[in-house]
């Protein structure tokens, strides 16, 4: 499912505009995306939690050429599901 087809169900399920739905989409991915870069957490119920970890230096191989070359550290976002997602999906 794309963006455009996420928003059409999303539309057609709650009786709101598309364009309502867009703009509410890309103001929610904006927050979640400070509040990560922040080093918060999002947590949504019957969904699950986001979360910005630390990924420290490391040293990491290339598949083609074998060479080992050092990879930076960086921040990486986790998502966990809630139980009522993984129920729902392994039904």
């Amino acid at each position: 499912m794309n963006k455009n087809e996420f928003v059409s169900a999303i539309a057609e399920s709650s009786e709101v505009t598309k364009k309502d739905v867009d703009k509410v989409l890309k103001a929610m991915t904006a927050v979640i995306s400070k509040e990560l870069a922040e080093g918060g957490r999002i947590q949504l119920p019957d969904f699950g939690s986001f979360k910005c970890n630390e990924r420290k230096e490391r040293v990491v191989r290339n598949p083609r050429t074998g060479e080992q070359m050092t990879s930076p550290a960086c921040k990486v976002v986790k998502f966990t599901p809630a139980k009522t997602l993984k129920e729902s999906v392994n039904k």
